[in-house]
């Protein structure tokens, strides 16, 4: 992908991270996202 300039290619890494951590599931999370695994774990110990 090219990037018109570097406003540009931060807004897609920022895209991209967000999809990563709070949206995309994972089969070794229990297909959870990572946020809501997290939360789940900090749940666990308080």
């Amino acid at each position: 992908m090219e990037f018109q300039n570097l406003k540009h290619l931060l807004l897609e890494l920022y895209d991209y991270l967000n999809w990563f951590n709070k949206h995309r599931i994972h089969g070794s999370l229990g297909y959870m996202t990572p946020v809501q695994y997290r939360q789940t774990a900090l749940k666990k110990v308080v």
